[in-house]
């Protein structure tokens, strides 16, 4: 093939055997992804091993990027600042009083948490220390606690502003504004399902419920979180209305939760602003290295055109828009098993995005599509990183919650089901609100 020292197939075989063999062995997918690259470009007298250097390099001169840390920094500001405790307290006063009021407050408090962090082992980290040992100790289940809230983390990537929404803009030129305001429908369906999910667990286990909450109380909560609830407004607002960039709007939300946790809620201190940047940085580090890696990946599988040697049999079914939709779904929903979620949009997505180009699918409800089932490849194993983080800090085995995990996850793959038959779920907000974005 041009001169290669190697063919497309046995490009692509040496790749994807390396690389599936570390992840058996254990090795982080982004080290596995990175190492994989370097027989190619050894063995190819084209290439040289600093290209994974340089390609690595490129993927972080990306100034979209830069939003991934801030979001990061912001929601950990929260956290540390207090600012969560408020919004828990407000949690607790809308729906405290329902059937398993504890786990309730689990889901509702994610929700709120992925208009700020767009991160769901961020999430998933945070409300696991704060929920699950006071759900074991209120009598839920250790598998139930446990399985809700990893579960519930995962709204973080589908609700705006979202980690994975900003990558796929950034390696898809997909507008992110329009992306942020797709996600909402969606989202907000998704926690319903869970609330309901909870509504039946609790009702045939008994679990116990709050009193219900004054007005009284329910107002005062309201008024206290007010500062905390305008931020997702304010990322959001700010990107759709054209007043700032994503990585603009990143900085200004952790300007806006310095703000908070100094001169509002004042529980802010030296210690837990130390702490906030180093788990930043950690989770920043892990993050992007993987997309840096990812696109050396990619680079080398666009080389040896293997994108096109996949696609030129798949091409030849000419599916509809739905059968297309639920061919993404179910590729996303098996990588999302083994892969990151973003190696996985920078690999698989762009392989993909010719189908659905191909089959009429808007790009904005493609990435919804994908994100979604991403988002279930987060508590599925054996990658399964917020179910893993979960049950770590519950100490208990994967195995012992995957039962859970799975009944909670039947009614979600119905929300994905009805998104790829009404496209309109993810494009409603965008046509209504910012219709050039769909453009």
């Amino acid at each position: 093939m041009g001169g290669n020292a190697l063919a497309t197939g046995d490009a692509a075989w040496l790749l994807f055997g390396i690389f599936f063999t570390l992840l058996a062995l254990r090795v982080p997918v982004a080290v596995a992804l990175g190492i994989a690259c370097l027989p190619p470009l050894f063995m190819e007298d084209r290439l040289w091993p600093m290209i994974l250097v340089q390609e690595t390099f490129n993927s972080y001169n990306s100034f979209i990027l830069l939003a991934v840390p801030f979001f990061l920094l912001a929601a950990n500001l929260m956290t540390a600042g207090g600012i969560t405790d408020q919004l828990v307290r407000l949690s607790r006063s809308l729906v405290g009083h329902l059937p398993g009021g504890l786990a309730q407050i689990n889901v509702v408090l994610s929700v709120f948490f992925a208009g700020i962090s767009g991160s769901s082992t961020a999430d998933a980290a945070s409300q696991g220390k704060l929920f699950i040992e006071a759900q074991i100790k209120e009598g839920y289940a250790p598998s139930f606690s446990v399985a809700i809230t990893a579960v519930s983390s995962v709204l973080a990537v589908v609700i705006p502003p979202s980690i994975l929404m900003i990558v796929w803009g950034g390696v898809l030129t997909t507008s992110i504004g329009a992306l942020f305001l797709a996600g909402i429908i969606p989202g907000l369906m998704l926690a319903g399902v869970q609330m309901g999910t909870v509504h039946l667990y609790a009702k045939s286990r008994r679990y116990p419920t709050y009193p219900k909450a004054t007005w009284g109380e329910l107002g005062r909560a309201l008024f206290i979180s007010v500062p905390a609830l305008m931020t997702p407004f304010i990322i959001i607002g700010g990107k759709v209305f054209g007043w700032f960039t994503p990585t603009e709007a990143a900085c200004i939300a952790v300007l806006y939760a310095l703000a908070l946790s100094f001169l509002v809620y004042r529980q802010m201190d030296a210690r837990r602003l130390f702490r906030a940047f180093s788990d930043t940085g950690r989770f920043a580090a892990i993050t992007l290295f993987a997309v840096g890696t990812a696109s050396a990946f990619g680079w080398l599988l666009a080389f040896y055109k293997i994108p096109d040697a996949l696609l030129s049999g798949v091409a030849a079914w000419e599916m509809g828009p739905i059968a297309a939709g639920f061919f993404v779904a179910a590729a996303f929903l098996v990588v999302g098993c083994f892969l990151d979620a973003i190696p996985a949009i920078i690999i698989v997505g762009t392989i993909l995005q010719p189908i659905t180009a191909d089959a009429g699918i808007h790009p904005v409800h493609f990435a919804m599509i994908a994100i979604m089932s991403l988002a279930f490849g987060l508590v599925t194993p054996p990658y399964g990183l917020c179910l893993l983080i979960c049950c770590s800090i519950a100490n208990l085995r994967l195995v012992d919650v995957l039962k859970d995990v799975c009944l909670m996850l039947l009614p979600m793959l119905g929300v994905l089901c009805l998104l790829i038959l009404w496209p309109d779920m993810a494009l409603l907000m965008p046509r209504l609100l910012e219709p050039e974005f769909l453009q």
